[in-house]
């Protein structure tokens, strides 16, 4: 008796959590049937979606920490709160927990031997992380948050990952050539090019003019183009890594 009458419930929660993650499995797919030199293994692309599921535990953390002080240092609802918000809390805090648990799992592996390959594994922590986070908020809100965040917030994880995995797998490159300057230089710019679209999505979205939403649309759509194009530059261009 007692099955039957969760059986609806348990259902109602799989079809939530399928279509929370299906959109992050399909771009995933996506992104490594473009790696066309070298495939990665399943076991390192699994460690990089754990990875990107833990980012998201640690962001967590440290928004929470970051949004309490801001709380107490500006007045909310207001432009500059908003803008240290989004730009300065949140953006950071996820993008540099994405590129730290990035490195750490993939940095020293010999399957990191093409440029592309910074693009694979950027892109699948970003996921990791989107899924993990779908999960939450279509539980908590249900089917129809399911259906914005599918056409919107996965797919803009994963264009912040394309961003990211460019510039990481150039800091590959440069460390392995001995040009440690460049190198350096890209692993910074692997976070914060991330970071600033990342705020600047997040700003849009919370801008509650009229033309808000025409804005963030503009935004979105520009943003996915360039990452499709860059996915299939840099696949198309892809170079095995002394």
């Amino acid at each position: 008796m007692f099955y039957f009458l969760m059986k609806p419930l348990i259902t109602y929660n799989f079809i939530l959590i399928a279509a929370a993650v299906i959109p992050a499995v399909f771009l995933m797919v996506r992104v490594y049937r473009s790696d066309r030199l070298e495939a990665e293994s399943p076991r390192l692309l699994w460690q990089l979606v754990k990875a990107g599921i833990l980012s998201s535990l640690l962001a967590l953390l440290e928004e929470r920490i970051g949004s309490a002080i801001l709380n107490r240092l500006v007045e909310p609802n207001t432009v500059l709160y908003n803008a240290i918000l989004y730009f300065v809390i949140v953006a950071i805090a996820e993008e540099s927990s994405k590129y730290l648990l990035l490195r750490r799992s993939s940095w020293r592996t010999p399957e990191f031997n093409c440029q592309y390959d910074g693009v694979v594994y950027a892109v699948f922590v970003s996921l990791g992380f989107a899924l993990w986070e779908n999960i939450s908020y279509v539980m908590n809100y249900g089917f129809s948050t399911a259906l914005v965040r599918a056409v919107t917030a996965i797919p803009g994880h994963a264009c912040f990952g394309v961003f990211m995995g460019v510039f990481y797998g150039a800091a590959k490159k440069y460390a392995n050539a001995g040009v440690k300057g460049v190198s350096k230089a890209c692993r910074v710019l692997a976070v914060v090019f991330p970071a600033l679209l990342h705020g600047a999505y997040d700003y849009i979205a919370s801008m509650e003019q009229t033309d808000g939403n025409w804005y963030f649309i503009g935004f979105v759509a520009v943003m996915f183009l360039v990452s499709f194009l860059l996915v299939g530059k840099a696949a198309k261009k892809d170079t095995f890594i002394a």
